[in-house]
């Protein structure tokens, strides 16, 4: 059986003695909030407002992840296309995944779980992102 991609609903779960099903009503990209809070041992609340901004989710070694501004991130999930910051609070901000979220990670299944990497092709930080063209200048004049 192949590894699965790593998502939100399955990376932060509950810890032992709670039963495993024990957030399974807590929406994926809430659960990161949950987990949080019992890491870190003290009360840490969503925000309530929605933001403008927009990330990319991507690939990384084999968990759906997205980067914040402050430069944290976070396991996501296409199954809740949203993200919050644990780190600076900012608000939630809607995530971009690939039109075939299935396709992606099928592409990705032959590889071991730690060499599966993959970026949205629209995302400006995607380090393989094609170059746009410089325009041609034109001829250049000899006039000094």
């Amino acid at each position: 059986m192949p590894i699965a991609v790593v998502r939100a609903e399955t990376y932060y779960t509950p810890p032992p003695p709670a039963p495993a099903d024990a957030w399974a009503e807590v929406p994926a990209a809430e659960r990161v909030w949950r987990w949080y809070e019992i890491r870190m041992g003290r009360r840490v609340t969503p925000p309530d407002e929605t933001v403008d901004d927009v990330y990319f989710a991507r690939i990384n070694q084999n968990r759906w992840i997205s980067d914040c501004s402050c430069g944290s991130a976070a396991v996501v999930s296409p199954a809740d296309p949203r993200y919050a910051c644990t780190e600076c609070g900012w608000g939630w901000a809607s995530l971009v995944f690939p039109a075939d979220v299935a396709a992606v990670e099928a592409s990705l299944a032959g590889l071991k779980p730690v060499l599966r990497n993959w970026w949205h092709p629209d995302d400006p930080a995607n380090p393989d992102r094609p170059v746009d063209p410089v325009p041609d200048p034109g001829p250049l004049s000899e006039e000094a």
